[in-house]
């Protein structure tokens, strides 16, 4: 890269410069669009020129796009043409600008470089957004100077597969959506009370017996607290409220699992894509599958437990695991396969929503927390927490927890995702731990995005004005303890989604407004200017067939 690009790199970001003209969704650092230059036209001509082949995902990703939505294959060379290219160039002398890309279209052709290679496909996504929304026959590219990088290292979207099953394909497809808003993280959450998903060797039963339930929740999930609901859930013509709902299922067995060949399948194909899967395996709650197919990990010996067919957390649907020497070593042997099969540096072993009284009320956990010295059974959780850990950081990885795993004391090296509110990351970052903030007030997609929804959602909301407007670190925060603020995270649980078209509409147009406040300088957002830019947008969904909200275009 040439010094006068360094110089570019350096001053970029605090320039305050964009081109309405340009709809690019997360807004880069710096636009220049020059009106007085011709565009540059892409054609059956023109070739995708690499600097070697450690390019070649970036290319090839470009050129499937190019192929499946706007009938035009390119041509992959190592050569250097001298004119109609599109030239994509690894410098890596710039390195602390970390994931940055500088794109310029020339006369000859549309030059990429990248301070890395996850930088260079970040440029092949924002060279997708300045390609035509329809199927035409002349593609052409503003005459443009774009010079971009990540706010956040972690940037980062959750799929439960749990609650709903979704197959190999659609995950890739998911998976690709993500890449097109530059997020680098895919929260795979793959084990609950409702399903397990993922294929154990050593465990058979798992996926036997815990993958499959016998019916599934039919309506919204009644519960304490539904009261102030605003808008109307209708059973048989009847306003459900807490105190006349009944609790129905379809009794249609549900279920599915990945065989590990397909885990490996979907991690490489998120490899190629810069995208890192952290897969989630819940515990201590959050495992009816679990003991389901192994009761002899409760808490209750003579127990017959199902795999759970109802949504929502009543302490007699939320058994949890029993902190014994057979259970950890039961998911230690878990753990060493799912890790064996991810090669992310962490795992994600979620820890929230463990009801105590299954712990109060056991003879065999009253006898662990005595014979360990623990005060009391949040003290048992951190125990827990604290044993898992160790044996992760054994394995050169690191865990992630939900923001419970605070509970009596925070695990040495545990990153922390903050779902109830803010206060969890706050805490973690006072710590010096690092934090993934995902407030469900914000970020959880599986709410509805408006007041009055035209589908079953969650019944809180998280409309797109408020994704938008989340700051993910807290004002609250010194300049050094903000450092520990490590991104953020939007999460989609899967109770009320049940097909791929569903998921599309609740993940669009939230994913958009995440990916920029999570990419973006936090100075270049701007809500007006967003929903303007996602007209253009939403015609590129439309060409690729994703659903999506029309209330948006109102």
């Amino acid at each position: 890269m040439t010094k006068i690009s360094l110089l570019l790199f350096a001053i970029a970001f605090s320039l305050n410069l964009f081109a309405q003209e340009v709809n690019i969704i997360p807004q880069p650092g710096y636009v220049k669009l020059d009106n007085l230059r011709k565009p540059f036209t892409i054609d059956a001509n023109t070739q995708i020129a690499i600097q070697n082949d450690s390019l070649r995902n970036s290319a090839d990703f470009l050129n499937d796009y190019l192929q499946k939505y706007l009938n035009l294959k390119l041509n992959i060379t190592t050569a250097v043409p001298n004119q109609n290219f599109i030239s994509l160039i690894l410098d890596t002398s710039a390195s602390e600008f970390d994931n940055a890309y500088l794109l310029n279209t020339l006369d000859s052709g549309i030059s990429i470089v990248g301070t890395s290679k996850s930088g260079v496909f970040y440029g092949i996504q924002t060279l997708i957004q300045l390609l035509p929304t329809s199927k035409t026959t002349s593609l052409q590219i503003p005459s443009v100077s774009i010079i971009d990088r990540p706010r956040f290292d972690y940037r980062g979207m959750h799929l439960d597969v749990s609650r709903h099953f979704f197959d190999v394909a659609f995950v890739k497809q998911y998976i690709d959506y993500l890449a097109q808003h530059k997020m680098n993280y895919f929260h795979w959450h793959l084990t609950d009370d409702h399903g397990w998903r993922i294929e154990i060797k050593k465990y058979p039963k798992l996926t036997e017996v815990g993958a499959w339930r016998n019916g599934s929740i039919v309506g919204l999930w009644p519960g304490k607290g539904n009261e102030n609901i605003k808008y109307q859930v209708l059973q048989n013509g009847v306003k459900i409220t807490p105190q006349n709902a009944v609790i129905k299922t379809d009794g249609i067995r549900y279920g599915g699992y990945y065989a590990q060949e397909e885990i490996k399948d979907v991690v490489a194909y998120a490899a190629k894509r810069y995208i890192t899967i952290i897969p989630e395996i819940e515990m201590p709650a959050h495992n009816m599958a679990v003991l389901a197919a192994y009761p002899e990990l409760g808490t209750e010996p003579n127990k017959k437990y199902e795999v759970a067919q109802t949504w929502g957390m009543m302490n007699k649907y939320n058994n949890v695991l029993q902190a014994s020497d057979t259970t950890f070593k039961f998911l230690e042997n878990i753990l060493t396969e799912v890790m064996d099969l991810f090669p992310s540096k962490y795992i994600h072993i979620g820890g929230d929503e463990a009801s105590k009284v299954w712990w109060k009320a056991s003879p065999v956990s009253q006898k662990i927390m005595s014979d360990n010295g623990l005060k009391n059974e949040s003290e048992l959780q951190s125990y827990f927490i604290h044993r898992i850990e160790k044996f992760v950081n054994s394995k050169g990885k690191t865990i992630i927890g939900w923001n419970e795993i605070l509970q009596g004391g925070l695990a040495p090296n545990a990153v922390v995702m903050s779902w109830q509110g803010e206060k969890g990351g706050i805490e973690a970052a006072k710590q010096g731990h690092k934090a993934i903030m995902t407030p469900e007030d914000k970020v959880y997609f599986n709410h509805a995005q408006f007041a009055k929804e035209d589908s079953l959602t969650a019944r809180k909301t998280s409309p797109l004005i408020d994704v938008y407007n989340y700051e993910p670190i807290p004002a609250e925060l010194n300049a050094q303890q903000a450092k520990y603020i490590w991104g953020g995270q939007g999460c989609l649980w899967s109770e009320y989604i049940t097909n791929p078209a569903k998921v599309q509409y609740q993940l669009f147009p939230r994913l958009d407004a995440l990916s920029e406040i999570l990419w973006s300088p936090k100075e270049k957002r701007n809500y007006p200017d967003f929903l303007n830019r996602l007209k253009t947008q939403f015609k590129r969904y439309d060409l690729m067939g994703i659903t999506y909200s029309k209330r948006y275009l109102e």
